[in-house]
């Protein structure tokens, strides 16, 4: 592993994505995006992920400059057309607007379409949190979820993020996908010829395996359950956005870097104080977080935990001593560093 200082990647990442033609505003939010979830140790949509973007904007998957065009539909919903520029722009835009909504008629609802990947949903969710709200967000994918009692993926494995403000602390955040891990976390297994854990995957055939190359399509989180959340985060982010669903959409990796995505996101903003005073229930959330976190452990050594602890523990040890890169990720850095001609070590 190689560490490296976030504020040294966040100004490399920023200088390329500026040279590669991304607009400034643009590549401001995607460097933030990036750096901010590898800080909270969720590396499969972290920093590893720019020579994949490079390579979108490269093969015009990716819009480097967009026309955003947006349409508020009521007091607290809106439509964003993110013309196929990076999902972390487009996430933030609909966020700004989200919580600019929500100010003016308690909540905010935006419906995100043209969009693409747009990394963690946490990024976005926390943005509202900081505002004092609680913010929702979810996103559609590909087919990557086995169908519950099927063979083959249908859904996506749709990420789902709620976060809220506490007392004293950052923000209690749950993102997950409905999938027991990503793909992107099969990509890294593969990378580093490390098997899967038993029961988050299978073969083209439906039937569950272990070996990461072999790995066709994941399996949702508690069975049936998240074979159904999945197509809830379907309904607002497919049908909602007007965009395709499912196995109608351009695959990450597989589709050639020049087939837009079409991705639908989906931006929720609800302003505590409309239903409770807002210090009273950030200090009531934090003591909640710190009775559960006291309850007893069966073993003592694993400690009992709140969503978004192990992030909060990650970002506060790598701000301090740096992110780290494989070797692998540290060479493709490298490779990036000689082609645009800016400095990386």
């Amino acid at each position: 592993m190689v560490l490296v200082q976030a504020g040294k990647l966040q100004e490399f990442i920023k200088s390329v994505l500026l040279k590669a033609g991304v607009r400034n505003d643009v590549a401001e939010y995607v460097t933030e995006g990036l750096v901010q979830t590898s800080l909270r140790g969720v590396d499969s949509h972290g920093i590893r992920l720019l020579p994949h973007y490079i390579n979108g904007v490269k093969g015009g998957r990716i819009n480097p400059n967009p026309n955003y065009k947006f349409k508020q539909t009521s007091s607290s919903t809106g439509l964003l057309d993110a013309d196929h520029t990076f999902g972390h722009a487009a996430g933030m835009e609909a966020t700004k607007r989200a919580i600019e909504l929500a100010h003016e008629a308690g909540t905010g609802h935006i419906a995100i379409y043209n969009s693409t990947h747009f990394g963690a949903a946490a990024y976005y969710a926390l943005e509202i949190a900081k505002h004092d709200m609680v913010g929702m967000c979810f996103t559609n994918t590909d087919a990557l979820v086995k169908t519950y009692a099927g063979k083959r993926p249908f859904l996506g494995n749709n990420p789902i993020c709620f976060a809220a403000p506490c007392k004293e602390e950052e923000p209690f955040c749950l993102d997950m996908a409905t999938s027991i891990v990503t793909f992107n976390k099969i990509r890294q297994l593969r990378d580093e010829k490390i098997p899967a854990p038993a029961g988050v995957g299978a073969n083209k055939d439906g039937v569950e395996t272990t070996d990461p190359n072999e790995i066709t399509m994941l399996l949702p989180v508690g069975g049936y359950k998240g074979y159904g959340l999945s197509m809830v985060v379907e309904i607002l982010c497919g049908l909602f956005t007007g965009m395709p669903y499912g196995p109608h959409i351009p695959k990450m990796f597989e589709a050639p870097m020049s087939a837009k995505r079409f991705l639908g996101q989906f931006i929720i903003a609800i302003k505590i104080d409309c239903f409770q005073d807002k210090e009273i229930f950030k200090e009531r959330l934090s003591a909640m977080m710190k009775e559960l976190r006291n309850e007893p452990a069966l073993d003592k050594g694993i400690p009992v935990q709140v969503a978004g602890d192990p992030e909060k523990m990650n970002c506060e040890e790598r701000m301090r001593k740096g992110i780290p890169l494989k070797p692998s990720e540290y060479e493709a850095f490298k490779k990036i560093s000689k082609e645009y001609g800016i400095q990386f070590n």
